[in-house]
């Protein structure tokens, strides 16, 4: 297998940890959000530390108000790290109850839209959030059922706009220069 050219974080073992786990990779996903990529993805490697592994089921069966003070640990996995906390079991829950505990929803070769499905059925996933963890699991891991791209929307070109295309320090450094442009140009992601 080819080495997946991956690296939201920059650190070694949390991007490995993304490269490798489907978990970590959704966890990661899921914490996207009014943080940095670097810190969301960081998210699963940290989680994993504190819990003493990294298990659907294992952080679905935590108790809610100590998955909460795992979350506002120092350095705090979010800045809301209750909220995530909350977000993150019932993702963890649903991947227990609806896939048997595999976060793995690609590797069975599903239709792009089955693909596309399951992704947007995971609680905290958007459209947009769907639409880039297409891309990055067909830019990334070279996941490219057949339509992904038409799934996927803007994501699925060749701007450097979203974690899909960060493979490496200078593919970090291209997404943040590239989001400061369009912020500047009142512009968004998609735009």
């Amino acid at each position: 297998m080819a080495e997946i050219a991956f690296e939201p974080t920059g650190i070694a073992e949390a991007d490995e940890l993304v490269r490798t786990d489907p978990l970590a990779l959704l966890i990661g996903m899921m914490l996207d959000q009014q943080i940095s990529i670097e810190l969301a993805f960081t998210g699963p490697y940290r989680l994993r530390e504190r819990l003493g592994g990294l298990d659907a089921a294992l952080v679905a069966s935590q108790d809610p108000d100590a998955l909460a003070a795992v979350f506002s640990t120092k350095p705090a996995l979010h800045r809301f790290p209750a909220a995530m906390a909350k977000r993150a079991q019932a993702l963890c829950q649903f991947v227990v109850d609806e896939h048997g505990g595999s976060a793995d929803l690609w590797s069975d070769g599903p239709t792009a839209r089955v693909l596309h499905d399951r992704i947007s059925s995971l609680p905290g996933f958007g459209d947009e959030k769907t639409m880039i963890l297409l891309a990055v699991l067909a830019k990334r891991f070279g996941v490219r059922p057949r339509g992904w791209k038409a799934l996927a929307g803007p994501f699925a070109d060749n701007e450097p706009r979203s974690v899909a295309d960060m493979d490496s320090e200078a593919g970090r450094d291209r997404v943040r220069a590239w989001k400061k442009l369009q912020r500047a140009e009142g512009r968004t992601k998609q735009d």
